[in-house]
């Protein structure tokens, strides 16, 4: 991938938003999984950037927490948090920034953006339930209960204001040429 300067830009940007929001956290008494604005910002970033850039700028922010950046939750970082009970959410993010930016290429109904955004997010509870299952040791119906089920609600809120008010912004800035298609 052959980047120009506005596209590092740019994705070390939304890479930053992530973090930031990141830090927007609310630890729930039966979860290991607090609440975060984490997954706003890779909606955010991937119905912006597309599916490239979106998916490049949760790698990034994926990768420095890796490598002991403290860009997650509660200004934690290193292998041992994606190796941990939510790295599974964590790992779905650059795929699933990679899905949301080309359902946000696409000229879709609204109905039909929202159902694949949902789906995006499902694949993200997903990973991360059964990677919480794996490394708590407790059922997938638990694991379920208390890595998914709770979230629901807020997050599809936050899927679809994402998608309504970053639709918007991505239109406006293809128009003025800071971003391309």
């Amino acid at each position: 991938m052959n980047l120009k300067l506005r596209e590092i830009t740019t994705t070390a940007i939304f890479t930053a938003l992530t973090a930031i929001l990141a830090q927007i956290s609310i630890p729930l008494p039966f979860s290991p999984v607090p609440i975060t604005f984490q997954i706003l910002a890779v909606y955010i970033s991937a119905v912006i950037l597309g599916s490239k850039l979106g998916a490049l700028s949760q790698l990034v922010y994926v990768l420095l927490g890796t490598v002991g950046v403290p860009v997650f939750a509660n200004f934690h970082g290193g292998l041992s948090v994606v190796l941990g009970p939510t790295g599974g959410y964590l790992i779905a993010y650059p795929i699933i920034a990679y899905i949301i930016g080309k359902i946000s290429e696409k000229e879709l109904s609204f109905v039909k953006s929202i159902v694949g955004l949902i789906l995006s997010l499902i694949f993200c509870y997903a990973l991360g339930v059964l990677q919480l299952s794996f490394i708590t040791k407790i059922t997938i119906e638990k694991s379920i209960l208390v890595g998914a089920l709770p979230f629901i609600p807020l997050d599809t809120i936050k899927v679809i204001i994402a998608y309504i008010l970053c639709s918007r912004v991505r239109d406006a800035l293809i128009k003025t040429n800071l971003i391309k298609c």
